[in-house]
């Protein structure tokens, strides 16, 4: 029962279990009866519990314990360390990118990679140099490089190439045209000439015995050539008329097309102030002219028989006039009501020809109104068929000019600024199209326009000698045109232009190779003949000047003053004295006085920094004295180009000492 009272104490509980021990020794066999030698007396607690204070001097004593004696791990009879299994192939995980680490080779670009059209870049460059070393970037960057130059240069030539090409295919197809055109006219006299030769040949006599479907035949195979004998049959009309009528050939020569509408004889022409008749007249109406032709007697021979009476009373009929139709107009009396006739029947069958201020009367010598009648509605319908063939060939004509207006305006962005070119440009759509004399041949707009996508492919192409002779060939034609002002201010727009872009093009290879003397005298010349000499003037001494700034920068003072003039009076008049020589061959004598005085300026700039080179030096020391020396001796090379710089070195130098933010290099102080 006494023991049921009592409560559970962990104190207890805890000194129920075994003691903790101390601190073991790793390489040897714990020794149970040395530890309790060597175990300290607990201390007992305040409370006088002692269990409680062997165990906490236990755990202070296992933390705090210092191992000495380590094992040996350098023993040879030591097992070697086991290898790593390798993983199966299926487990293994597969790297799309190429290790440079694992492989040692070197990255290359891929081609073909680049070329698609979803590539990811920023996915494809980190997981392609995510190991690559510094070197192997910056190798990889340079093959880039490279090929995005060889990709620059492959576009520009395809660019070049295409545009020759498409040049040279137009030529083609404007000659293709033009012997078209040919074809065509040859063909249409083959045919012509085919024609007339069937009709002279005649056709053989029809057969009675003929069915009506050999008949039906016939007169298609005959129709088939309907036109070509229409013309046959005008020419035959055109020669009958010139072998009837004398002079008759001059008003009206052969043309295409030109044939007789209608011929009365049945006329008399009567004088304009009485209305008397004068002569018998014979009107032809053809398609593009009316001519009137009057009667005149033969000659008489003396010497012929007096029974020869058809050769007395022969007559000729003779071409009088002949006028245009479009610019002529009939007026009809009889609807005019005029008066001044002896009697109002004869003002029915009289007309009259207005040309001009000039006025011809008619009249029919039959008393029927038919002829008057007839010559009018023929005269009409004549007149309006003309009018509207030549509305029809001015509408093309036109066409054909704006379409080449269009295209010379459209295609050179340097007219925009030409307003009254542009203007002129504009009027000149209304008119025929421009043609310009080349070597003895009309030659249209078209054809400058060849020459100038010639001009552009050698400018692009960079050959400059045959890019500066075009241009002096088209410069020397514009200056020939002295009576087409539209096409000379085009053609030297244009050329102007080509030749301004030339000129920028020789300008930058002068900077870049004006050391060389052919290249820079090839330059030169080049655009000296632009009529650019200012220009090549300018750019070649700037240059120049640019060079001598950056050699008289490179020199180094490095302590001795001496040494630092002889090395910067040298740079200067050495390249003064070729700068001079090489203008002197490269340019006429008259323009030598501009280099004169860039030389000059040179040397006062020469002079300036001599000064603050000596600034801190007394003047007539001996170290002064050298140094102007040295100078004056580097300028007597300008005697080889004719040129004394000599007495000019250190004229106005300052005389004194300079403060010190002036001082450039340096010097010694005597």
């Amino acid at each position: 029962m006494e023991d049921k009272g009592k409560g559970f104490s962990l104190r207890q509980k805890k000194s129920r279990r075994g003691p903790i021990s101390g601190p073991k020794q790793v390489s040897g066999p714990i020794n149970t009866t040395q530890q309790s030698q060597n175990s300290k007396p607990t201390r007992p607690n305040v409370n006088g519990d002692t269990s409680t204070a062997n165990t906490s001097d236990l755990v202070k004593r296992r933390y705090s314990t210092r191992f000495t004696n380590l094992p040996d791990f350098s023993n040879a009879n030591a097992p070697p360390v086991p290898t790593i299994p390798t993983l199966p192939s299926e487990f293994a995980q597969s790297d799309s990118r190429p290790s440079t680490a694992r492989q040692g080779q070197k990255i290359t670009v891929d081609v073909n990679a680049l070329k698609d059209n979803n590539l990811q870049v920023e996915k494809y460059s980190t997981n392609l140099l995510s190991d690559a070393s510094d070197q192997e970037l910056r190798d990889y960057q340079a093959s880039l490089r490279k090929l995005k130059n060889r990709a620059s240069t492959d576009l520009q030539q395809n660019v070049y190439q295409n545009r020759t090409q498409f040049i040279k295919i137009s030529k083609e197809a404007e000659k293709l045209k033009g012997e078209m055109r040919t074809l065509r006219s040859l063909m249409s006299e083959l045919t012509t000439s085919l024609n007339q030769a069937s009709i002279n040949v005649g056709a053989p006599e029809p057969r009675a015995a003929l069915d009506d479907g050999a008949r039906s035949r016939a007169r298609k195979q005959a129709n088939r050539s309907s036109v070509a004998n229409l013309e046959a049959m005008w020419n035959t009309q055109l020669h009958a008329l010139w072998k009837n009528v004398e002079g008759s050939q001059k008003f009206l020569p052969a043309i295409p097309g030109r044939h007789v509408v209608l011929e009365q004889s049945a006329w008399l022409e009567l004088d304009a102030a009485t209305w008397k008749a004068r002569r018998h007249a014979h009107i032809f109406l053809l398609n593009d002219h009316l001519m009137v032709a009057t009667r005149k007697k033969k000659r008489v021979d003396p010497n012929a028989v007096n029974g020869d009476a058809a050769q007395k009373s022969a007559s000729r009929t003779v071409a009088d006039k002949c006028w245009p139709l479009h610019d002529i107009d009939m007026v009809d009396l009889e609807s005019a009501g005029s008066s001044g006739a002896g009697d109002k029947g004869g003002m029915v069958n009289a007309f009259s020809i207005r040309y001009g201020n000039e006025s011809f009367t008619y009249r029919s010598e039959k008393s029927s109104n038919a002829e008057k009648t007839n010559l009018f509605l023929a005269f009409r319908r004549t007149a309006d068929e003309l009018r509207k063939a030549l509305r029809a060939d001015m509408a093309e004509n036109t066409s054909k000019s704006k379409e080449t207006m269009d295209y010379l305006t459209t295609r050179d962005p340097a007219l925009s600024n030409k307003t009254e070119l542009l203007r002129s440009l504009s009027g000149a759509k209304n008119r025929p199209e421009i043609l310009i004399e080349v070597d003895g041949k009309h030659q249209n707009l078209r054809w400058v326009e060849g020459q100038i996508d010639e001009l552009d492919s050698e400018v692009a192409l960079q050959r400059f000698e045959d890019a500066v002779r075009h241009v002096e060939k088209l410069r020397k034609l514009a200056k020939g045109l002295k009576g087409n002002m539209i096409a000379q201010d085009l053609i030297t727009t244009k050329v102007d232009e080509r030749a301004k872009k030339l000129a920028d093009m020789l300008t930058l290879r002068i900077r870049t190779t004006h050391s060389s003397l052919t290249a820079t005298q090839q330059n030169i010349a080049h655009l000296v003949r632009l009529s650019f000499s200012s220009l090549a003037r300018t750019t070649y001494l700037d240059s120049r000047t640019r060079l001598m700034i950056q050699r008289a920068r490179q020199i180094m003072f490095e302590g001795d003053l001496r040494q630092h003039i002889f090395q910067l009076s040298y740079v200067y008049f050495s390249l003064i004295r070729n700068t001079v020589k090489v203008f002197q061959q490269c340019f006429p004598p008259v323009m030598i006085s501009a280099c004169v005085k860039w030389a000059k300026e040179r040397l006062d700039e020469f002079n300036e920094i001599l000064a603050r080179q000596l600034g801190s030096v007394r003047v007539g020391s001996e170290t002064w004295r050298d140094c102007m020396e040295r100078a004056k001796e580097h300028a007597g090379m300008m005697g080889e180009v004719g040129l004394d710089f000599v007495n000019l070195v250190g004229v106005g130098k300052r005389e004194g000492r300079l403060p010190e933010n002036e001082h450039v290099g340096g010097g010694e102080g005597q």
